[in-house]
């Protein structure tokens, strides 16, 4: 994909979206560190049904410190991994407490120190919580960047330094955003929906498909012959020695 293409991925996404924002639902950096590290293996949804209850109480680290266990695990426990993650939560507590006043520092490394904090939880906490033009790649980012050809890498880091490099810098800030709801709910792992995509004509994607609902199918709208733009199936290897 070109610098042209690239462009037009990302003014169609801003168009869209003008202005995007995490689903994650937070108040303070302190409480998006915690939400973020909560989302590992988890949905949105129930990361923000926890944090509901567990800012109610505790909303900062001297607080949450001085949480009980049990307390903090009763209102994570819909969670996946939780004990690991409480363990996880309640050490960064202390670290923050100990060493930066309760607040979330804004130096990556200071981040990354934190347990449970790897690269992709600090880009998120330097994107969202204090404005720096960081793309943190998920699964989300990874498959829409290889599919749309945008930043195609073997691994994170690849897809993230290629984006770092790649992404027009005006849209850096929101990059993230953008990238993560369109693979969240377009570009969609096991089905992506390319009949509501804005980029088709953009995307690199080699099994993407022109797919149609019920109501606007060929046959629904009388159109004779029509047919969904799809990659030719493959035949079974016994077919093809049959034909031989």
């Amino acid at each position: 994909m070109g610098p042209a293409q690239r462009e037009a991925v990302f003014e169609r996404l801003q168009a869209a979206n003008p202005h995007p924002v995490t689903e994650l639902r937070y108040e303070t950096p302190f409480q998006l560190l915690i939400a973020v590290m909560l989302s590992a293996q988890s949905t949105d949804r129930a990361v923000n049904k926890a944090t509901a209850r567990l800012f109610a109480i505790a909303p900062d680290a001297r607080a949450l410190q001085q949480l009980s266990d049990k307390a903090l695990k009763d209102c994570i426990a819909a969670i996946g991994l939780y004990p690991t993650k409480a363990r996880h939560i309640r050490a960064a507590c202390e670290i923050l407490m100990r060493d930066h006043g309760g607040l979330v520092p804004r130096e990556r490394a200071a981040l990354e120190a934190l347990p449970g904090v790897g690269r992709k939880t600090a880009n998120v906490i330097l994107n969202t919580a204090f404005g720096e033009p960081v793309i943190a790649v998920d699964t989300h980012i990874f498959r829409v960047a290889n599919r749309l050809g945008l930043a195609p890498g073997r691994t994170v880091r690849a897809v993230e330094d290629r984006l770092s490099r790649l992404v027009p810098e005006r849209f850096r800030p929101n990059a993230h955003h953008w990238l993560i709801l369109h693979g969240r709910y377009i570009c969609k792992a096991r089905r992506p929906a390319c009949d509501q995509c804005t980029l088709f004509d953009l995307c690199h994607y080699r099994d993407k498909v022109r797919t149609w609902t019920v109501s606007e199918s060929p046959q629904a709208l009388g159109v004779a012959h029509a047919r969904s733009r799809s990659l030719p199936r493959r035949r079974s290897p016994a077919r093809r020695r049959a034909r031989t």
